[in-house]
């Protein structure tokens, strides 16, 4: 167990309740740190911290790999739109936060995986948009049918073959646990969609050219035990801490 690689995974900044409290958290599922842990990484909870806006160096040059999570709406401020009726909860401290990690990482060239709003803040990170509302270009809600459950949530995913996303994945076509409202709509620059759902063609998986590993899925790997790629994140980040950190 000596010498995990260390994964920082972006946390959510929520109202939240526990025993008899009520208070402002810094929130992130357990699922995201035992899938994680299974995959023989040690999971770090990092915070909105609005000092990582200017100096994300600070924190990345502690870890080995990046997860950025799911979570509330992006700011469509953030890509220059102006909010949809149905874009709600959004912290625009956290994306500034979430998209100056994520440059910092591609930048170092660091193992990033996004997933759903993660996979949402690297096409933003990279100058891309988003379709606020799915079921308004999709014509039904199909990837997000029960509001905070994974339940119903099953989704089957064409993978490009050959790309970095299917290797993840560990197959062709895979089925996920889909939880998302919103979509890319125009792809960030040096960016690769890689996988679409096979019911309306929606981007679900995206990559970063040019990187040893960078990734973003749409779907909630963490939700679903026997899921390759946070593993995959894992295994990138262990061969990244063999290498010297910078200043090492």
């Amino acid at each position: 167990m000596r010498n995990r690689p260390l994964i920082g995974v972006c946390a959510a900044l929520e109202r939240a309740t526990w025993g008899v409290w009520d208070l402002p958290a810094d929130l992130l599922p357990r699922m995201y740190v035992e899938a994680v842990q299974r995959a023989g990484g040690a999971a770090v909870l990092l915070p909105v911290d609005p000092g990582w806006i200017e100096d994300p160096e600070s924190v990345l040059d502690r870890l080995d790999g990046l997860i950025v999570a799911g979570g509330a709406d992006l700011d469509p401020g953030s890509y220059g739109a102006e909010p949809h009726p149905a874009t709600v909860n959004t912290l625009p401290t956290r994306d500034q936060c979430e998209v100056a990690l994520v440059r910092a990482a591609l930048r170092r060239d660091m193992p990033l995986l996004g997933i759903c709003r993660g996979m949402q803040t690297i096409n933003v990170a990279s100058g891309g948009t988003l379709h606020q509302h799915v079921p308004e270009i999709a014509g039904a809600d199909e990837h997000m049918r029960t509001p905070g459950s994974f339940a119903d949530a099953d989704q089957a995913v064409r993978m490009t073959p050959g790309s970095a996303a299917e290797r993840a994945a560990g197959a062709g076509e895979v089925i996920v646990k889909s939880h998302h409202h919103q979509a890319i709509d125009r792809l960030g620059e040096g960016l690769e969609i890689t996988g679409r759902a096979a019911a309306d063609d929606l981007p679900e998986a995206i990559e970063v050219t040019g990187r040893r590993f960078a990734i973003g899925v749409q779907w909630h790997p963490e939700a679903v035990d026997g899921d390759m790629v946070i593993p995959a994140l894992v295994a990138a980040a262990r061969a990244a801490a063999a290498r010297p950190r910078p200043g090492g």
